[in-house]
C-alpha cells in the first residue's frame, strides 16, 4: 500500500528553503495556504526539521522497562498526523501534537528502550521501518495500513525530500516560488543529498505542469505530475 506523495516546498527563485537569508525579506503565509488547500491526511518532515519543532531538552537516559519492537500508536482518529524521519531517535518532543496533529515518530529498531520510554510518556506515537536505517517504501506502506494514510505532503527538508525523490516514491510536487533570491552558498535546497549519494540521480523521466496560478504578493503555485521509472532502493539513514 502506498499514499499518493505530494512534495510542498516553498523556496526563492534559486531553489534556497532559508527564508531569513531571502532578499528583498518574505512575508505571509503562503506555505500554510497550500498546504491547507492540497488536504492531505498527513504531512512528513526530517529530523532536522522535525527538530524545530521539539520543545523537549531530555528524555531519562536509562529505563528498567524493555518494548517490543512493534508500532505504537497513541491516537488513530486524528484528521492529520505529523509524521517526523527520526531513525536514531534524537528529538525530545516536550509535546504530542503539532498544530493539533498528532505526532508518529518513524524510528529504526536500534533506538533505546530508554526513548521509547520518554516517547510514551509524552502520548508521541512511533512506528519502525527497519533496523539500522529507514526503508522508505516501507515507512509509506505502514501510514497506509495503520493511519488510512492516502495523500501524504512531504514537507521537508531537502535531505528528506531527495531521499523519498531518488527512491522514485514522489508522485506530484508543488512548489510555492517567491519572489526573493538567496544568492549565496551554504543555504538548504529544496532536493538534497548527503556527500556519499552525491552521485545519485533520481528515476524522474517525466515532469508534467498540471497548473500555475498566481499567488499574492509575486509569488507562484506550481504544480507538477511526476513520472517514475521502475523505483529505487529507497533505504535512508536521514532522521
Amino acid at each position: 500500500m502506498k499514499p499518493d506523495v505530494i512534495c510542498l516546498m516553498a523556496s526563492s527563485v534559486d531553489g534556497r528553503t532559508l527564508p531569513s537569508r531571502w532578499r528583498p525579506k518574505a512575508s505571509g503565509d503562503l506555505f500554510e495556504q497550500v498546504h491547507d488547500q492540497l488536504g492531505g491526511d498527513a504531512w512528513l518532515i526530517g529530523r532536522v526539521t522535525g527538530q524545530e519543532f521539539a520543545k523537549g531538552t531530555a528524555y531519562p537516559a536509562t529505563t528498567a522497562e524493555r518494548f517490543p519492537r512493534e508500532n505504537w500508536i497513541a491516537r488513530r482518529d486524528a484528521k492529520a498526523y505529523g509524521i517526523v524521519l527520526d531513525a536514531h531517535g534524537k528529538i525530545c518532543w516536550g509535546r504530542s501534537d503539532i498544530g493539533g496533529d498528532p505526532i508518529v515518530v518513524v524510528l529504526t529498531e536500534a533506538v533505546s528502550d530508554a526513548h521509547l520510554a520518554g516517547l510514551r510518556g509524552e502520548g508521541v506515537s512511533y512506528i519502525f521501518a527497519g533496523a539500522t536505517q529507514l526503508d522508505l517504501a516501507v515507512v509509506l506502506d505502514i501510514v497506509a495500513r495503520e493511519l488510512g494514510v492516502k495523500r501524504l505532503l512531504l514537507e521537508g527538508g531537502g535531505g528528506a525530500n531527495g531521499a523519498f525523490l531518488r527512491a522514485g516514491l514522489v508522485d506530484e510536487f508543488n512548489l510555492v516560488l517567491c519572489p526573493a533570491i538567496d544568492g549565496a552558498k551554504g543555504a538548504p535546497s529544496v532536493f538534497d543529498s548527503p556527500e556519499s549519494e552525491s552521485g545519485a540521480r533520481a528515476p524522474v523521466t517525466a515532469m508534467t505542469l498540471e497548473s500555475t496560478r498566481a499567488l499574492q504578493g509575486g509569488a507562484l503555485w506550481l504544480r507538477y505530475k511526476i513520472t517514475n521509472a521502475t523505483a529505487m532502493p529507497s533505504q535512508a539513514s536521514h532522521g
